[in-house]
């Protein structure tokens, strides 16, 4: 092999992680012509029709709305855990709409990070044995998988806890596991369902500090969805989900610099009837 094949070969083997391989204003995620629709005994039930929107990479998108109005399963369709009834849905290049279980669990393992509104962590298991179990599930050693969770412990502030099961956490220092759990494979996109839903003002506003930290440190794609308006003011976008229709609530003025046009059509969300 030459010494110009070897540069070209090692060029097409870098990972798609690397911000100098994609264009900066190319979306991580694109829905287009999303609809979803549930069987109810009372008849279809419509959450979305013909949603269009896209999230740029490293936005902090936060989703704000009444309950009920589909906003968790809107997540749940970009995380992989729920299919859409019609449209298309790119995450990071892969139309996941399209993916077999399988496929999903492990784009899932692999792209994504989820934090949920209750932490979800395995109570007979320590804290650094629940920030690990995405890295076991990925066939990763355990000797080496547990080095990695403590990194990320330490990363959340709870290196001295490693060894405490959840019973013996606070609500906020169980959070913080689950978003350790959650970025434990580095993952491109993190999707947080009411993450501070759970917490105490005080508390919810250190959690948010801190994902917010990590989002930016990291070069994280954020979407989240919140009841929270301070918290949701704070993030580089604010989005509406009413009717079956996201509308733009506010946006940062670096985000307006990043779009072109005129300021009312800055914004790449779009609905159509």
């Amino acid at each position: 092999m030459t010494e110009k094949s070897s540069a070209v070969g090692a060029q097409a083997s870098r990972s798609l992680r690397d911000p100098d391989l994609r264009a900066p204003d190319s979306p991580l995620i694109e829905v287009t012509g999303l609809e979803k629709t549930y069987r109810t005994a009372r008849g279809p039930l419509t959450l979305f029709q013909h949603l269009d929107f896209t999230v740029l990479p490293g936005e902090l998108v936060a989703i704000v709305g009444q309950s009920g109005t589909g906003k968790s399963t809107l997540l749940h369709i970009l995380g992989t855990l729920d299919a859409p009834s019609a449209g298309t849905v790119y995450c990071a290049s892969t139309n996941v709409a399209t993916l077999t279980p399988r496929q999903a669990a492990n784009f899932r393992n692999r792209e994504i990070g989820y934090v949920w509104q209750f932490h979800y962590l395995l109570p007979e298991f320590t804290a650094q044995e629940n920030v690990a179990m995405p890295l076991f599930a990925a066939g990763q050693s355990r000797r080496e998988s547990m080095a990695i969770a403590a990194n990320w412990l330490r990363e959340v502030g709870l290196d001295d806890r490693r060894e405490h099961r959840p019973g013996e956490l606070s609500g906020g220092e169980q959070q913080r596991v689950a978003l350790a759990r959650a970025l434990v494979n580095k993952p491109r996109l993190l999707l947080a369902d009411e993450p501070t839903g759970d917490l105490d003002a005080t508390t919810a506003n250190q959690i948010f500090a801190l994902l917010q930290r990590i989002h930016g440190a990291y070069g994280l794609t954020s979407v989240m969805v919140t009841h929270n308006t301070e918290l949701a003011a704070r993030c580089t976008r604010v989005m509406r989900l009413e009717a079956g229709r996201l509308s733009l609530l506010s946006a940062s003025n670096s985000m307006l610099d990043r779009q072109p046009g005129p300021e009312n059509a800055a914004i790449p969300v779009r609905n159509e009837s």
